[in-house]
C-alpha cells in the first residue's frame, strides 16, 4: 500500500477529543472488568469492530467537543504520513470519498458524511460513555465513528492481525455501519431483534458481515478516490495489503477471540461472525466490488 504524499489530508472529516489534540493516542486501552490483556480481550470479544451492537460497557449520555488544531498543523506539514493519525484521517477521506459516489449510484440514496471521533482512554458519545476497552464502534445516535488509535497495537500486538492495511480496513467496517444506519438497515435489524429476541444474535452477526462485506468493496475501488482537489488518495494497494485485510478478519471472528480469551466457542452467543465468514464475506466485498453483493441478510446462511 502507497498513500499519495500530494493527497491533501482533509482534518474536518475527524473531530480530535484526545486532549489538547495533540499525541498519538499509543499507551494500552483500559481494561473493562477484569484487569489485564485478558480483561481487554473479552470486552474487545463483546464489541470489536463493532456498531452500535453490543455496547455493554456504556452509560451515560452526552458528547464532547474536540480541538483539531494541532492535528490540522501535523496532517499539513511535509512528514505527515508518517504520523499515524494523519494516515488514518486520509483512510476516512478515502472511505467517504468512495461512498459520496458509491452510495447514489448503487442504492440511489445520497451520502451523508460524517466524522471519526479520536479519543484516548474514554469518551463521551450519544450512545453513552464508553472507555477504550470496548474498542472502535459506530455510534447510531450521533452518527460518528470512534477510535482510540491505541487499538492498533492491542490488533496487532494481542490478537496477532499485524499490517498496516488492517487499519482502514477497520475503518472501512465502522463506515459500513454508518451506511447501513443511512440505509435504515441498522433500526430495521433492531425492530427484528426486538420481534425475535432469540435470533438477536444471529440478526447481529449479519449485520456485522454486512459492513464486512462493506469494507472490501471500499477496498476494490480504494485507489480510484480522490481528495477534494482530485489527487488520488492511494497510489497503490497490492494484493498484500488485501491479504492483510483478510487476515484481520480473520484474527477478529467470534470463534477466534473467544479462543484467545480462554473462553469455550459457542457460535449462539456470536455477535460479530465466525472468522471464516468475516473473511469470506470481505472476500466477497473485495471481488464483485458491489455493495449489493452484501445482502447478508438475504442469504440462507
Amino acid at each position: 500500500m502507497e498513500l499519495n504524499e500530494n493527497a491533501e489530508i482533509d482534518t474536518s472529516q475527524v473531530d480530535d477529543r484526545r486532549g489538547g489534540g495533540g499525541g498519538g493516542g499509543l499507551g494500552l486501552p483500559i481494561p473493562i472488568g477484569g484487569g489485564g490483556i485478558v480483561g481487554i480481550v473479552i470486552a474487545v470479544l463483546v464489541a470489536l469492530v463493532g456498531g452500535g451492537v453490543g455496547l455493554n460497557a456504556l452509560s451515560g449520555g452526552g458528547s464532547g467537543q474536540g480541538d483539531n488544531t494541532a492535528l490540522e498543523q501535523k496532517c499539513a506539514a511535509k512528514d505527515a504520513l508518517k504520523q499515524l493519525d494523519c494516515r488514518n484521517t486520509l483512510y476516512v477521506n478515502s472511505i467517504q470519498a468512495y461512498w459520496r459516489t458509491a452510495l447514489p449510484e448503487v442504492f440511489g440514496q445520497q451520502y451523508r458524511a460524517t466524522k471519526t471521533v479520536f479519543f484516548s482512554q474514554n469518551v463521551r458519545t450519544g450512545c453513552g460513555a464508553a472507555d477504550s476497552g470496548v474498542g472502535p464502534f459506530y455510534c447510531p445516535a450521533d452518527h460518528l465513528v470512534y477510535i482510540d488509535l491505541s487499538f492498533y497495537r492491542l490488533l496487532a500486538d494481542q490478537l496477532g492481525a499485524k499490517g498496516e492495511f488492517a487499519q482502514p480496513y477497520v475503518l472501512a467496517h465502522e463506515y459500513g455501519h454508518h451506511v447501513q444506519s443511512l440505509l435504515g438497515t441498522e433500526a430495521q435489524m433492531r425492530r427484528q431483534q426486538q420481534r425475535d429476541p432469540a435470533n438477536a444474535n444471529a440478526l447481529s452477526v449479519r449485520l456485522e458481515l454486512q459492513a464486512d462485506c462493506y469494507a472490501g468493496a471500499w477496498a476494490k475501488s480504494a485507489t480510484g478516490t480522490s481528495d477534494a482537489k482530485g489527487q488520488k488518495i492511494f497510489k497503490s494497494i497490492t494484493e498484500q495489503d488485501i491479504q492483510q485485510a483478510i487476515n484481520t478478519a480473520e484474527k477478529i471472528g467470534d470463534d477466534a477471540i473467544s479462543k484467545r480469551a480462554g473462553r469455550p466457542v459457542n457460535p449462539n452467543e456470536f455477535t460479530h461472525g465466525s472468522s471464516q465468514d468475516r473473511m469470506r464475506w470481505f472476500s466477497r466485498g473485495y471481488s464483485t466490488g458491489n455493495p449489493k453483493a452484501c445482502d447478508t441478510f438475504g442469504t440462507g446462511r
